[in-house]
Parts: structure tokens; C-alpha cells; sequence
């Protein structure tokens, strides 16, 4: 509303906004009615309204004068009656002063008697409250330690479950060790046995062979002799059956010469058969050569080979021998890396053992730092818990630095000073020490958006610690000596701990801090300050969170210890775990080499099997072809010896007899050739006997004697031999390694045992010391009951004594003043008397027992209220005079707002209405009361008005409206008026009311709607004189053409699909629009 004011809007005048419905009431209202209006228009509804608050005011005045006046009246009655009273009051008040002292005396001595009980009793109390302060902490120092003993069971509980773990642990590595053990122990056995068994079959192959050699050397000596004899009969034989076939060919010849004579007609067809005979003997020499050339390649082929296996048979005996070193070699290195991986082995079992132990560790630790920050988090208040916990999240969400955290993380000191730090600093333990004002400006404006809780800041850059003069003493010491911190942070605990000193008892607190004004504090946290107040009481060190940050501090100390030894022995393990895989590689990398070693040597000993075997075969084919080369070439000499015989017979003389010579030879050729077959046949007899022996011999050679030779040379060279012995070494060094396993194991496993004996008597000592503290707590307990008790009814007897102190004390105060010798009066009396005579004073007093007793002080507590109403009806009176003052003032100025507004409205009347109508002329009457006879109006418009309700006679009934359209005759009444008119005469009045109270900005609501068309035209131009001149706007909606043609710019709305729309459109769309209208609404 205000900045519609300031804009030039009136509050009083509603017209801006004209709608159609406000045109209507304007042409039905009445002449009373306008007056309404015109004082709206004025602002007279300001004074009236401040008119009726002071007629109300004066009313309330008026009404408080009369009640002033009945009180008065009132007390001026009284105060005659109190006069006459005032004389046996004298006499009263003398009597009741001596009943005043008396009762004084009495409650004294009864009060001092009660004072002196209850000093009694709070000595008593002391005494009670020491035995049971004295009682309690020794109970809290008991449940300290039956905690700490349960704390201590509960360890050994844990150990023993431990322990017994591991002991099920090591019985299992027992159980397996003796298991390898006596696997290894049998295994080692049958090596021995295999060993022994190998030994005695190498010994028997050992005699044996000797044996054998000394047989085969027998067998071959035999052989050699018998092959000597062999080749001379087989020699011999060979002589002989030349030396036949030689005879039987001579003797051949010669039966062939001595019947050529027969067989041949002459030397010619001889020699024909000679040639052709020798041509086929030379084709069969041919034959023959070839034969004996094919056979002596063969054989060489044999020799050949026979070479190439003997050579490949030392190779391989050379390379055996090589690799059985080589396995022997290998199977030592094996043995090495048995033993450097079982060395690691162990080694990595005991860090296994360590890490175990020290992740045990580090969880008890992380256990305890738990429940040490739970304990913390309970004793810390929630608010400032919840405000340390987002500034820790802010920092390190928002990466701020200089932040060195509360005042309780950066300090340190004994554990004994643990509670006079605490209760010294308070809540300002937790203040978060900063490095400057800025850091903790940006922390709170992020803790203040999040609500993230309450925290103090201490900017070390804003701290002025005060200089305090503390002088050496026995006594006291400061506290700032007895605490450990940073010398950066030193100002922020100069301002908390800076102005305290610790003393060693409550006394010399109390003199130190009056003599040195200085605040003191004891070990037990009572606290005297420098200007004399004194705080304490029981303070519970279980809940310290100096304590409990101790112990956060030195577990998480401890855990990153712990962490970087157990990291350490992680890297350990894992360079372990390294060097065993490495060794394993090593291991099976040199296991492979050996069986590949071994698989060689087996296929050595089979090749060279194998070749002996092949040479053997190879020897027997040479010889058999050494056989037939021979039988060839003494065919080959026979074939030769055929052809020369021939080439000698031919071209000799053909005969038929035989000379004497050749007869002669003929006769001795046939005896010679039967000698010779029976030598030959007994020397053939001979050769196979001797033959048939050394083909025994050679076979008992080849097939029992060299093969059984070589078959003991190979068990006696055998390469088990020598790796057996290597493995025996690895099986005993294995043996030995899983005996130290075993004894280990059964070490660990009595160790076991004996740790869980051990916790078990612990654990049942523990136990009883736990019990017996439970009793004597109980004990305690039972002393702190009983105290309380006593306590309980001492102070029910306090509370009788303090009750009856307290009444005393009232009924003290209750006595009012006192004579100056009331204190000493009755001094010396005692109780009795006092009685005695109080009792007296009593009767005499009941003889006033009709006195108004407050006589004199109503008359001038009377006196003083009448004073004062006296006073206060004068003010009134002042007050009503001017509040009438100010009611004809009003009065005054509203009758001015009035007339001028009319004379302001009437004038505008008259212009606006001649601009509308033509030629006509409209006026404005004021009726005044002295008017009331004189009108057309109705009755009711006309009659004087009553009075207002204030008792004041209005100057003004209403406001008449004198219109002529002809400008010709007698003026009309708006009764005279036809509709059109009316609301020509409405829009007159709209429009003088707007010129006297102008706007910028008026909306108006087809107020064209029931003028006649010449009138539309003129509210145009009227409205567009309006907007031209005072450069006000003008807003209207219309179905007419008369507004359209002066609008500077025109809207069109129309209504689609139930939704609106508005658009700027041209005069000639906006006179078609309505022209299409108009016929649609006429049709």
C-alpha cells in the first residue's frame, strides 16, 4: 500500500479502477451518500476516527472522576474515625512494645539454642560425611582394582583360551611330526636295507665275477688252443680236399685225354668243345669274382660297423660314468636345498609366530583406544562432541590448515595433576587452538551452514595472556610448570591455566588466594578463587578424559609401532616366502635335471646293451661271410686250374692211347685219391669234434660267461650305489630336521600346558583377591549405609532445628521494630521469667482487645491515598480539557477538508459535464441542515440527521446533483434521469473526482456500456484530453468503436479451446471485430 502511495495512488480515493458495477451504484446513490463519498475523498475519516478515541477517552475519564470521588469521600469518613481511635492506641502500642521485647528475648534464646544444635550437628555431619567420603573412595579404589582384576581374569581367561589353541595347535604338529618322523624313519630304514641288500649282492657279484673271469679266462685259453688246433685240422682239411680235387681232376683229364680219340672225330672239333668248355669256365670265374668282390665289401662293411658299436660302446661307458657323477652331484645339491629351505621354513614359522603375536596385540591395543574414545565421547558434552567432530570433517573436506586441535589433545602431564587440569580449564579443554582468527572465521561459517554443533576457538594471533606475578613457594607451584606442550601453543594455555597455582592443601589455598590473589587449586580438585569463592566436593577420576586422551594417545603411539613393525615383518615374511618359492624353482628345476640325468644313464646302459648285443650279431655275420669269401676263392682256383689244363690240351695231337707216364700217373692217381678221402674224412672227424668244442665253449663264452660278466660288472657299477648313500644323508639330515620339529612341537606343547597350569593358579588367585575385595567393598558399603543412615537421621533432626530456627527467625521478623532496650532489657532474665512475665503483658493487653491495633498507620496510609487521588483527579481534569480542545479542532479542520473538497469536486462538476454534454450544465449542491425543507429528494435524503453518537449536530447532510442536458428550462434530480443519463452524470463525477485527486494510472471497465453513442463519443475525447495533459494512462475495455478511435494502442483477446490469448491488433481489426459483433448480437 505504501508503494502504491508513493507511486501517486490516494489511499482515499478508490477510482483509478473503475469497474462497470461502480457506475451502477453511482447513478442509485443517494445525497448522503455522496457526502460519504466527498468526506472519503477529503480524508475526514482521520479526524472522525481520532474524534470518537477522544469522546471514548473522556467518557473513561469521566467515569474514573466518579470513582475517584466516591473513594474519597470514602477515606475522608475514615480518617474522622481513626482520630478518636488514636488514644487507646498510645496505650496499646506501650504494652505491645514490652509483649514485643519479652517474645524478642524468648525467640533469641530459643534461636541461639537451635543454632548451637545445629553446629553440633553439622560437626557430627562433618564427621559422618568424612568416615563416609573416607568409605567411598576407598570403594572406588576397591572397584578399581576388581575391575583391574577382572580386567586381569579376564586376560588370563583369554590367555588360557589362547593358550590352549595353540596347544591344540601344537598337538597337531606333534601328531604330524611324528608322523614324518616315523614315515622318514621307515623310508630310511628301507634305503639301509636297500644299501645292505646292494652291498651284499655287490660283494656276491664281486666273487662272482671273478669267479667268471677266472672261468672265462679258463674257457678262453681253451678256446684259443682248440682254435689253433681248429684252423691247422680245418687247414689240413683244406690241403687234403685240394689235394683230392686236384688228383680227381688230373685223373679227370687223363680219362677224358684217353677218350678225346673216341669222343672227337678230329683235333679240331676238340678244341671247339675245349673253347667252348673254357669260355664257360671263365663265365663262372666271372661270377665267382663278382661273389668274392660283393662278399669282401660286405665284410669290410661288417668290420665297418663292428668298429663304429665298439666306439659308441666306450662313448657311452664314458658318458655314464660322467653322469653317474654328475647324479651324485646333483642328489648333494638336493640335500643343500632340503636344508636352506627348511632353514627358511623355521624362519618363517617364528614370524608367523610374531606376526600373529603382534596382530594380537595391535587389536587388544585398538580394542582399548575403542573404548577409550566411547568413554571420551560419553564424558564430553554432546553438543561440543558433535562441533569437534564436524570441525575435524570440515578440515578435511575443506583442506584447512592451522588447525592444531583441542586443548586437551596438545596437552600432557602427570597423572596425579590429571584433575585439578580438568577442573581448572572445564569445557576450555575443549577449545580448538588455531593458528590465526581467519581459519576459525572460515571454520564457523561453514559449521554455522551446516549446523554442525557448538565450538570455542582460541586464535593464537588474538591471545594476550596476562602477566602474572607468581612468587616462589613451598607451598604452591603453577600449574602452567606441571604441563607438557608445544612452545607455539604456549599463549593459549597461559590464557586457561596461566592464572592458577596448585597448592597442597584447602588451607593454604585459602591463604595463598587471599595473600597472592591468585586462584588456588588442590590435587582433589578444590578450587578458591582470588576473590574469596570457594568450589569442590567429590570428584570422580574414573570419568577423567585427561585419562582417557592419555590412553588414546599412547595406544594409537603404540599401534603405529606396532603397525611398522608388524609392516616390517610382513616385508620380512614376504622376502622368506621369496627366497622358499626361489629355492622350490631351484629345487624342482634340479630334481628334473637329476631324473633327466637318470633317465640318460638308463638309456646309456640300454644303448650300450643294445650295441654289445648288435656287435655280437655284426661278428657272427663276418664270420660266416669270412667262410664264404674262402669257399670262393678256392672255387675261383679250381675254375682257374680247369681252364689252363684246357688251354694246355688244346692244339695237341688227338690220340686214343695213353702215354707211360700218364699211365703210369693214372695207375698211382686212383690209390693216392683213396688215401686222401680217408684221411680227409678222418681229419674231417677230427675238425668237428674239435669244432663242436669250440662252438660249446664259444657259446658258454658269449652266452653265460661274458653275458653273467656283464651283468656283474653292472650291479658292482650300478649308479643306486652311489645316489643311495646321498639319499640316506638327505633322509637322516631329514630326519633329523623333523626330529627338531617334533621336539619343538613337544616343547611348545609342555610349554602350553604349563602356561595353562599357570594361568589356571593365577587366574584362581586372582579370583580369590577379586572376592576378597568384593567382601571387604561390601564391608564399605555396609559403613557408607550405615553412614547414611546416621546421616539421614541427623539431618532430619538438622531439618527439625533448621524449621525451628527459621520460625524464630520469622517470628523475629514478624515482630516489626523494636525499642532501642528491647535488646538489653530482659537480657539476663531467664526462660522462666521471661515467661513469667510475657504471660502478664498478655492479660494486660486483652483488656485493649477492641483497639484497632493498625489505627495509626491506616489513618496515614488515608491520609496519603487521599493525597493522591486528590492529585490524580486534578490531572484528569486537565486531561479532559484538552481532549475537548482537540475535539473542536477536529471538528474545525473536517468541516475545511469538507468544503474544500466539494468546492473542488463541484467545479470539476460543472467543467466535465459541459464537455460531455453539450450546450447542458450540471452542478453540485451541499445540503446543510437549515436545507432540510427546502429539496427534491426523497424523505430520507432530505430529513435533518440525528445527532452522532458523540452528542455533535452534523453541519452537512448531503451533497444534491442539478443537471440540465437541454441547457434550456428547469435543472433535474437524478430521479428526472433516464439510464444514459445517469451514467453520464456518474461518469461526470468519476471524472471531477479524478481531476481533484489525480492519478497516473486508471483502468476502466466498459463504463461505456449503457451511454448512448453522441455520449460515447464525448467520454473519448474527455478521456483523451485527460491523457494528453497531465500525462496520466489510461487503461479500457470496451465493445464500442467511440474509444477505439482515440486509444494510442489496442489489445485484442480472444478465448480458444478454453484458454485465453492476448495480441496487439490495428484500429481496422479492432472496428471489424466489433462491427461483426454488433450484427451477430443484433441477428
Amino acid at each position: 500500500m505504501n508503494l502504491l502511495e508513493s507511486a501517486g495512488f490516494s489511499r482515499s480515493n478508490p477510482y483509478y479502477v473503475v469497474q462497470q458495477g461502480k457506475i451502477a451504484s453511482l447513478t442509485l446513490m443517494k445525497d448522503s451518500e455522496r457526502l460519504d463519498l466527498l468526506k472519503e475523498i477529503g480524508g475526514t475519516r482521520v479526524y472522525e476516527d481520532r474524534r470518537r478515541e477522544s469522546l471514548k477517552i473522556m467518557q473513561e475519564t469521566a467515569n474514573k472522576r466518579k470513582q475517584i470521588d466516591q473513594v474519597v469521600r470514602y477515606l475522608e469518613e475514615r480518617l474522622r474515625e481513626l482520630d478518636e481511635e488514636k488514644e487507646e492506641l498510645k496505650k496499646y502500642q506501650q504494652l505491645d512494645k514490652q509483649r514485643r521485647s519479652l517474645e524478642y528475648t524468648i525467640l533469641d534464646h530459643e534461636l541461639n539454642d537451635a543454632r548451637n544444635e545445629l553446629a553440633s550437628m553439622d560437626d557430627n555431619r562433618r564427621q559422618i560425611s568424612e568416615r563416609m567420603s573416607q568409605a567411598d573412595n576407598e570403594v572406588v579404589e576397591l572397584r578399581e582394582r576388581v575391575k583391574s582384576l577382572e580386567k586381569e581374569i579376564k586376560a588370563s581367561t583369554k590367555g588360557i583360551n589362547e593358550t590352549k589353541s595353540e596347544k591344540g595347535d601344537a598337538e597337531k604338529k606333534r601328531t604330524e611330526a611324528l608322523k614324518v618322523v616315523s614315515q622318514i624313519e621307515l623310508d630310511l630304514r628301507d634305503l639301509k636295507d636297500r644299501i645292505s641288500s646292494e652291498k651284499r649282492a655287490k660283494d656276491e657279484a664281486v666273487r662272482e665275477l671273478n669267479s667268471m673271469r677266472k672261468e672265462s679266462e679258463k674257457s678262453k685259453s681253451e678256446l684259443a688252443q682248440i682254435s689253433k688246433v681248429h684252423a691247422a685240422k680245418l687247414k689240413e682239411e683244406e690241403d687234403i680236399s685240394k689235394s683230392i680235387m686236384d688228383r680227381e681232376k688230373r685223373l679227370s683229364i687223363l680219362y677224358q685225354k684217353q677218350g678225346r680219340a673216341t669222343q672227337f672225330k678230329n683235333e679240331a672239333a676238340r678244341d671247339e668243345w675245349l673253347r667252348k668248355e673254357i669260355h664257360d669256365l671263365e663265365r663262372v670265374l666271372l661270377s665267382n669274382r663278382k661273389q668274392e668282390s660283393l662278399l669282401q665289401d660286405e665284410s669290410q662293411k661288417l668290420k665297418d660297423e663292428i668298429n663304429k658299436l665298439t666306439n659308441h660302446i666306450e662313448s657311452r661307458r664314458s658318458e655314464s660314468s660322467k653322469l653317474e657323477a654328475v647324479l651324485a652331484d646333483k642328489q648333494k645339491n638336493h640335500n643343500d636345498f632340503t636344508k636352506q629351505k627348511n632353514a627358511l621354513q623355521d624362519e618363517r614359522k617364528s614370524f608367523w609366530k610374531e606376526e600373529n603375536s603382534v596382530t594380537a596385540e595391535i587389536d587388544r591395543l585398538k580394542e582399548d583406544l575403542v573404548k577409550a574414545q566411547k568413554s571420551l565421547d560419553h564424558a564430553t558434552p554432546g553438543d561440543i562432541r558433535r562441533g569437534l567432530n564436524s570441525v575435524s570433517r570440515i578440515i578435511r573436506d575443506h583442506g584447512i590448515g592451522g588447525v592444531f586441535g583441542p586443548v586437551l589433545e596438545l596437552v600432557d602431564c602427570e597423572e596425579k595433576f590429571f584433575t585439578a587440569v580438568e577442573v581448572t580449564a572445564g569445557n576450555s579443554l575443549f577449545h580448538v587452538v588455531v593458528e590465526n582468527d581467519d581459519i576459525s572465521t572460515r571454520i564457523i561459517q561453514v559449521l554455522t551452514r551446516e549446523k554442525g554443533g557448538r565450538v570455542t576457538f582460541i586464535p593464537l594471533n588474538r591471545v594476550h595472556a596476562p602477566n602474572v606475578n607468581v612468587p616462589q613457594s613451598s607451598d604452591f607451584v603453577p600449574l602452567l610448570k606441571k604441563l607438557k606442550f608445544r612452545a607455539e601453543h604456549r599463549r593459549a594455555f597461559e590464557q586457561v591455566f596461566g592464572r592458577t597455582v596448585i597448592c597442597r592443601d584447602l588451607e593454604t589455598a585459602t591463604r595463598v588466594a587471599r595473600s597472592n590473589s591468585l586462584d588456588c587449586i588442590t590435587l582433589d580438585g578444590d578450587q578458591v578463587a582470588k576473590k574469596g569463592g570457594m568450589t569442590g566436593g567429590f570428584y570422580d577420576s574414573r570419568r577423567s578424559r585427561l585419562k582417557f586422551v592419555k590412553v588414546i594417545r599412547d595406544n594409537k603411539a603404540e599401534i603405529e609401532k606396532k603397525t611398522a613393525h608388524l609392516e616390517n615383518v610382513g616385508k620380512k615374511l614376504k622376502d622368506i616366502d621369496k627366497k622358499i618359492t626361489d629355492l622350490i624353482t631351484k629345487h624342482q628345476q634340479m630334481d628334473a635335471e637329476r631324473d633327466h640325468a637318470k633317465s640318460e644313464l638308463e638309456q646309456f646302459k640300454a644303448d650300450i646293451a643294445s650295441a654289445t648285443k648288435q656287435k655280437g650279431s655284426l661278428e657272427k655275420a663276418l664270420a660266416k661271410k669270412e667262410k664264404s669269401l674262402a669257399n670262393i676263392r678256392n672255387q675261383i682256383e679250381q675254375i682257374q686250374s680247369g681252364i689252363a689244363m684246357k688251354n694246355d690240351e688244346m692244339g695237341t695231337e688227338l690220340i686214343d692211347q695213353l702215354t707211360l707216364e700218364e699211365r703210369d700217373l693214372l695207375s698211382r692217381l686212383n690209390p693216392e685219391i683213396t688215401r686222401l678221402k680217408e684221411k680227409f674224412l678222418s681229419c674231417k672227424n677230427s675238425r668237428i669234434e674239435i669244432e663242436t668244442r669250440k662252438e660249446e665253449l664259444e657259446n658258454n663264452l658269449s652266452t653265460n660267461l661274458m653275458r653273467r660278466q656283464k651283468e656283474l660288472e653292472a650291479i658292482i657299477s650300478s649308479a643306486d650305489s652311489k645316489t643311495l648313500p646321498v639319499e640316506v644323508e638327505a633322509k637322516e639330515q631329514e630326519l633329523k630336521e623333523s626330529k627338531r620339529t617334533l621336539d619343538e612341537a613337544t616343547t611348545v606343547l609342555k610349554a602350553n600346558v604349563d602356561a595353562i597350569n599357570a594361568h589356571t593358579r593365577q587366574m584362581e588367585q586372582l579370583k580369590k583377591q577379586r572376592d576378597d575385595l568384593k567382601a571387604l567393598e561390601a564391608n564399605l558399603e555396609q559403613t557408607v549405609q550405615d553412614g547414611a543412615k546416621d546421616l539421614e537421621q541427623l539431618m532430619s533432626s538438622r531439618s527439625t532445628y533448621l524449621v525451628k530456627q527459621d520460625e524464630c527467625m520469622k517470628k523475629i521478623r514478624d515482630l516489626g521494630s523494636l525499642p532501642a532496650d528491647a535488646f538489653e532489657t530482659y537480657k539476663r532474665k531467664n526462660k522462666k521469667q521471661l515467661q513469667k512475665l510475657l504471660y502478664d503483658c498478655n492479660e494486660q493487653l486483652k483488656q485493649f482487645s477492641h483497639v484497632n491495633q493498625k489505627a495509626l498507620d491506616q489513618y496515614v496510609n488515608f491520609t496519603e491515598q487521599r493525597e493522591q487521588l486528590q492529585r490524580r483527579r486534578a490531572e484528569l481534569d486537565a486531561g479532559d480539557e484538552k481532549i475537548r480542545e482537540l475535539i473542536s479542532v477536529l471538528d474545525q479542520r473536517k468541516d475545511e477538508s469538507i468544503e474544500r473538497t466539494f468546492k473542488g469536486v463541484a467545479r470539476h462538476f460543472r467543467e466535465v459535464f459541459s464537455e460531455l454534454v453539450q450546450g447542458g450544465h450540471g452542478y453540485l449542491v451541499m445540503m446543510k441542515k437549515k436545507d432540510g425543507d427546502a429539496g427534491d429528494d426523497d424523505m430520507d435524503e432530505d430529513a435533518p440527521r440525528e445527532a452522532d453518537p458523540e452528542g455533535r449536530i452534523e453541519k452537512y447532510i448531503g451533497v444534491k446533483v442539478k443537471v440540465s442536458f437541454t441547457g434550456k428550462g428547469e435543472t433535474q434530480s437524478m430521479k428526472q434521469l433516464s439510464g444514459g443519463q445517469k451514467t453520464v452524470v456518474a461518469l461526470t463525477l468519476i471524472f471531477a473526482i479524478q481531476r481533484c485527486d489525480p492519478a497516473p494510472f486508471y483502468l476502466f471497465d466498459e463504463i461505456d456500456a449503457a451511454l448512448d453513442p453522441q455520449y460515447r463519443t464525448a467520454v473519448g475525447s474527455v478521456v483523451r484530453r485527460l491523457a494528453d495533459l497531465a500525462d496520466t494512462q489510461f487503461i479500457a475495455t470496451t465493445f464500442r468503436p467511440e474509444i477505439l478511435k482515440v486509444a494510442d494502442k489496442i489489445y485484442g483477446v480472444t478465448h480458444k479451446n478454453r484458454v485465453s490469448f492476448i495480441n496487439v491488433v490495428s484500429k481496422e481489426q479492432a472496428m471489424d471485430f466489433i462491427e461483426h459483433d454488433q450484427t451477430a448480437n443484433a441477428s
